[in-house]
């Protein structure tokens, strides 16, 4: 399979984390970039998002979005593929993808249902959804983000059926 950047992204508790890891642990050489790593980075003086963001938390937002870009490109020049997953909503996808301009970039957009999404928020060890309905957000990502790339529907789906779903439209294009 020919390297490249698979972006994935989704609302929270879409199984971004998930499909992400299991995905790279499939590729040749594969690297799983978590972009809220660059996020938990800061110590001191970080801002996070919320329903009503302050300036700060967006140019943080924006730094988090360009430090995981810089890292997938150096990856990608020294012969990785690499799967990078952050919740890219609206117009933060345009930006990635434009952060990304020269490379195979593979996207993947899971989207399970709202009532699966809303399970998995209940099973899952961290509180994702603060200041805002799963609702809310699920229908703002619908609305505002561009129907690009490949949309997967993985409510009925395992994370190995998830990858196995991604790998197959992607060699299609081969």
């Amino acid at each position: 399979m020919e390297k490249a950047i698979y972006l994935i992204t989704g609302v929270m508790a879409s199984g971004k984390s998930t499909v992400a890891e299991l995905l790279a642990s499939k590729l040749g050489k594969g690297v799983h970039l978590h972009g809220d790593v660059f996020r938990r980075m800061i110590v001191s003086g970080r801002e996070d998002m919320s329903a009503e963001p302050s300036e700060e938390a967006i140019r943080q937002l924006y730094l988090r979005y360009h430090l995981t870009a810089q890292a997938a490109k150096t990856y990608y020049d020294n012969e990785f593929s690499v799967v990078l997953q952050d919740n890219y909503y609206g117009e933060e996808l345009s930006y990635m993808l434009e952060q990304l301009k020269g490379y195979t970039v593979q996207l993947v957009v899971l989207c399970p249902t709202v009532e699966v999404v809303k399970e998995r928020e209940k099973s899952r060890g961290k509180v994702g959804y603060t200041g805002f309905t799963v609702e809310q957000l699920y229908s703002d990502f619908l609305q505002k983000t561009p129907k690009i790339g490949y949309w997967l529907d993985t409510s009925e789906q395992s994370p190995e059926q998830s990858v196995d779903d991604i790998l197959l439209h992607y060699r299609k294009y081969e």
